[in-house]
């Protein structure tokens, strides 16, 4: 393909979105397939991302009072025995070392799929007085889970997250943790992702093996799906009783903690991607995208171009931002189309005219739009301007969502809800058959429950509601 020939295009957003996505994280070079099945590659601008998610979540533990601490990757098999509920809900999925240095193992090994388990047992040796309480860690790692059906980002067998686990001494305070995270998210999900999202609690069918309370992180992506984004769990005594975490109390009786959970995945990765994402191709939030500002040389051959995009470079780094200068050979609208496809929110073209003028044209990825803005000062205007852009993805994100959330009192309303496209929020009695009966006849399930119950009746059988939930289609 020639240089001046804009790249491959990518499949039609509305025709074939799951194609459109596919295309996306391969032609902008998030990742590419590994030669095992269902594991993928993240090349540098996806993991770049992933960094970025990194900080500004870390940042937040962090500042909540979590420690970062790292755990085994491999688990023996007789720790996923000790929890029933656990080891059932996570037996399909796991991937077990039976082999090493020659030998056949005494025990097998399971490798990751998460890390309560072995958290559990350490903890059940760190945990003594009331005086080690809360311990509350977190860990960046990555884990396996034998996926059938994979698809970059969204459901792969191997990915990274970060999983915090923590043990109380009462009950309350490892539910109010479990909200504290859960809320922790949202925040993040809004300010960091400029995702709307859906915060609540998960049905009985829904959770975690082996929590007692599952609290989930709804969005709704560009074809009206939900993608879960994060999770928190409240654990009870449940592991800590498995795995003997104990601890004197301040009246001198031995009593079991109370543990929770939380975590987000690369999954959040696909889940701005489909949320942002248009016909072009990404459009990054900026405070995750590798490259913030793209500047872009007019006439660079000529006299001092080079010079004056450099020089801004500088300046612009000197504001905070991350810059890069496309000094390539290609062509300036092969350049345009290249850092539209991967998403960069601001592009800056800069040539003689412009230079002489003490201007700067400026491209902004979400609108698609130019405008000028005046060189002096260039930091604190382009600054300004990323922050406007984080605003309008957040609040166009949410207009559509609000809009595609309709409610439903008969199953048929609720397919034909899903059927568009939409959340729907409807009555459930809080019977599993009924919920059953929702997935089997309008393929949508329960991703979180409605804070209030709004809804006189069930949907499915006309009892009084005892729940109102958001059911969706979902990845």
């Amino acid at each position: 393909m020639a240089k001046d020939q804009f790249v491959s295009q990518i499949a039609d957003i509305d025709a074939d979105f799951p194609q459109w996505y596919t295309d996306v994280v391969i032609k902008t070079k998030l990742v590419d397939y590994g030669p095992v099945k269902g594991i993928m590659v993240i090349r540098p601008y996806g993991y770049a991302i992933w960094e970025n998610i990194q900080r500004e979540l870390d940042t937040r533990f962090k500042a909540a009072g979590v420690e970062n601490a790292y755990f085994p990757l491999l688990i023996p098999m007789s720790f996923m025995t000790k929890e029933a509920e656990h080891v059932e809900g996570f037996a399909p999925e796991v991937a077990v070392v039976t082999h090493a240095g020659g030998a056949k193992l005494e025990e097998p090994l399971v490798v990751r799929p998460t890390s309560e388990t072995i958290i559990g047992h350490m903890m059940g040796k760190w945990v003594e007085s009331w005086r080690d309480l809360p311990l509350r860690q977190n860990q960046w790692c990555n884990v396996m889970r034998w996926e059938k059906t994979t698809r970059p980002f969204l459901r792969t067998s191997e990915f990274l997250w970060q999983e915090g686990h923590s043990v109380y001494a009462t009950g309350e305070e490892a539910e109010t943790e479990t909200l504290n995270m859960l809320h922790l998210y949202e925040e993040f999900a809004k300010n960091v992702l400029c995702m709307p999202v859906l915060t609540g609690r998960k049905t009985e069918k829904e959770k975690f093996a082996g929590a007692v309370a599952t609290y989930g992180m709804e969005a709704m992506m560009h074809d009206g799906k939900s993608l879960q984004s994060g999770t928190t769990h409240y654990m009870g005594q449940n592991f800590a009783k498995a795995f003997g975490v104990q601890f004197t109390g301040k009246d001198g009786v031995l009593q079991y903690g109370y543990t929770m959970s939380y975590g987000v995945s690369t999954r959040l990765i696909g889940a701005l991607i489909m949320t942002h994402g248009d016909a072009r191709g990404l459009i990054l939030p900026p405070p995750v995208a590798p490259v913030q500002v793209v500047i872009v040389p007019i006439a660079a051959k000529k006299e001092g171009v080079l010079e004056a995009c450099n020089a801004l470079k500088e300046e612009l780094k000197k504001a905070g931002l991350r810059v890069k200068v496309d000094d390539s050979e290609n062509s300036p609208g092969w350049k345009f189309n290249e850092w539209e496809m991967k998403g960069v929110p601001v592009r800056v073209e800069l040539g003689p005219r412009d230079i002489e003028n003490g201007k700067m044209t400026v491209f902004r990825r979400d609108i698609c739009e130019k405008s000028e803005l005046g060189l002096a000062d260039a930091g604190k205007e382009l600054c300004a301007l990323l922050g406007e852009i984080s605003e309008n993805l957040y609040h166009k994100a949410e207009k559509r969502m609000k809009e595609r959330i309709v409610d439903a009192e008969t199953l048929e309303e609720l397919l034909k809800g899903v059927d568009g496209g939409n959340f729907v929020r409807a009555g459930w009695c809080g019977c599993r058959a009924c919920e059953d009966k929702v997935k089997e006849f309008a393929q949508a399930t329960a991703r979180v429950m409605d804070k209030e119950n709004t809804a006189e009746k069930c949907v499915v059988c006309g009892k009084p509601s005892v729940h109102t939930v958001f059911f969706a289609r979902a990845y």
